[in-house]
């Protein structure tokens, strides 16, 4: 069953759909879609995609427009206290997501997975500081599995130049964004929720190795190689080095006030 754009709740997401195509617009920005026709017109799915940036889940809603269907984010709680987010996202039926209880999530996901929604999942968990794909978490492919509903592996590449972790964001006007949707992952009979996931991964990998061929643009100067992972010529860290700069982060945001 597909969404109904009558319902109040989707109205409220049409409205903001059309916020950020205007921001977008202002923006200048270049977006390229590729692989839309893999999402299915209508019932559910669950689109796994990479995570560089704040910014990646108005990309990968973008991209699903062009099949007429919304997608039901599972988002960070902390989006959802604060007084103007949170009410939106609760409008727009996204997912609240509290690492304590993270199982009230995953049921209400399938719960929309039930209704024919398409959950839209980020099963790194975390931003990637390597930008290349880290290791998933298995949530998207236990859902796939327990709704045999299609796996749709997504990629997004060029919005953690807009806006991303360690304070990096810039309005510089015109910059690519590439948004590649590949072929569903179908979990086969008796297949395994991490043999799934190996799958997913082996996709978003080989997808994010498309993103960054195609891309169209390359960096200014050499300072503005941090955007390119360290395989391509850039600065970023390697996958080792920004996972501990992931738990730095993390350490640092679980420090109890004095």
């Amino acid at each position: 069953m597909s969404s109904d754009p009558r319902r109040p709740s989707d109205r409220t997401y049409r409205h903001v759909e059309r916020l950020i195509a205007g921001v977008f617009r202002l923006l200048g920005l270049r977006i390229t879609v590729h692989g839309s026709q893999h999402l299915p017109a209508s019932g559910p799915a669950v689109i796994a995609c990479n995570h560089t940036g704040f910014l990646d889940f108005t990309f990968v809603g973008y991209a699903a427009r062009e099949r007429g269907r919304i997608v039901r984010f599972m988002s960070k709680f902390s989006t959802f206290e604060n007084p103007l987010s949170g009410r939106l996202m609760r409008a727009m039926r996204h997912i609240p997501v509290d690492r304590w209880s993270g199982a009230i999530a995953y049921r209400q996901a399938r719960r929309l997975l039930d209704e024919g929604e398409i959950v839209g999942v980020f099963p790194e968990a975390t931003i990637s500081r390597s930008w290349l794909v880290k290791r998933l978490k298995p949530g998207a492919a236990g859902m796939a599995i327990t709704r045999s509903a299609p796996l749709v592996p997504a990629i997004v590449w060029g919005s953690h130049r807009i806006l991303t972790v360690d304070g990096r964001r810039s309005l510089r006007r015109g910059k690519a964004i590439t948004i590649l949707l590949g072929e569903p992952l179908h979990p086969a009979d008796g297949e395994t929720i991490p043999a799934l996931t190996e799958r997913l991964h082996a996709a978003m990998t080989a997808l994010l190795g498309q993103a960054l061929d195609s891309y169209p643009d390359a960096p200014r100067s050499d300072a503005d190689r941090w955007w390119l992972p360290h395989d391509r010529g850039g600065t970023a860290p390697e996958p080792a080095l920004a996972a501990a700069l992931d738990r730095a982060a993390l350490e640092r945001i679980n420090q109890p006030f004095d």
